[in-house]
């Protein structure tokens, strides 16, 4: 343990969209850390500055700047949070028009040129990740921050699913769990035992909105999981208002989480929302992923 003459603990933050950061760097900045955020330009929220001890706006293909911009402040530990929005890349000349410097040039040939590699989402984040570790830079999971953002296994609303309801959440989740494996997406739509929408690079939001627009009685059941291999450092399943609030709004009644593996933003008026409305939200476990 460190003594009160010993400096600060330095974390750096990658910052994407949403509120997600902005609840990362309050938690280390309680825990006494000093915080160095790098903002993706168009999706990190500006508030960032006046929680973080240092932040910048960051172009999303300049890893190259990243790199030096952490070492310049000796950090040695960071972490990843928010969504980026990877259809921004997937543009005619994405890559090109985010004018990427040479570092991030040489992480992605690969991936984005040479087509040697696919551009799923773990193999991308841990081409991010392997480059910085062998910088010394080590990204450590932003729940090792704030542990008591993973949802709780239960039943959140004061409404239960009943049996039909049930009999969706079992199958969307053998449905969800596969399309985790493969690296497709995380969430599935479901109906009568019948998937209405699936998730892939457009996001949950976008998936729950084509479910509204195919499910015309409304009442489907979404549920959203963790990847069997889930890597706890990116990409972690993410709910919070947006996610009831645009489930409410098409036709939507019920959403089943995965407990401790699924972050759970403003728990308190997400929750309300779902009861005020007549919603069911469950987090459940799931017995076939191997805990390690």
């Amino acid at each position: 343990m460190s003594d009160a003459t010993s400096p600060p603990r330095r974390v750096g933050i990658l910052a994407g969209w949403g509120q997600y950061p902005i609840v990362i760097a309050e938690a280390l900045r309680r825990q006494g850390c000093e915080t160095y955020c790098l903002g993706v330009v168009g999706h990190a929220d500006p508030r960032l500055a006046e929680v973080c001890d240092d932040f910048h706006y960051l172009g999303l293909a300049k890893f190259g700047t990243c790199l030096r911009y952490f070492h310049r402040h000796g950090i040695t530990e960071a972490t990843m949070a928010g969504k980026v929005f990877k259809t921004r890349l997937l543009k005619r000349w994405g890559w090109v028009r985010h004018l990427p410097d040479l570092r991030t040039i040489r992480m992605f040939l690969p991936h984005f040129l040479t087509r040697k590699k696919d551009c799923r989402d773990d193999s991308l984040l841990s081409a991010i990740v392997d480059e910085f570790a062998a910088e010394g830079i080590r990204f450590a999971p932003a729940t090792d921050f704030a542990p008591e953002l993973l949802v709780s296994e239960g039943q959140l609303t004061r409404r239960g699913p009943n049996a039909w309801q049930q009999k969706d959440i079992e199958f969307g989740w053998k449905i969800a769990k596969e399309m985790g494996r493969l690296d497709v997406g995380q969430s599935v739509a479901v109906k009568d035992q019948a998937v209405l929408a699936v998730e892939a690079v457009e996001g949950t939001d976008e998936c729950i909105r084509r479910a509204g627009a195919l499910c015309g009685g409304g009442g489907f059941t979404l549920v959203k999981v963790a990847k069997p291999q889930q890597d706890m450092r990116f990409d972690v399943p993410t709910i919070g208002m947006l996610t009831v609030e645009t489930l409410h709004a098409a036709g939507g009644k019920v959403l089943a989480v995965e407990a401790g593996r699924t972050i759970l933003l403003d728990q308190a008026a997400v929750v309300e929302f779902a009861d005020r409305h007549g919603m069911v939200i469950v987090a459940r476990k799931d017995s076939s992923d191997v805990q390690t």
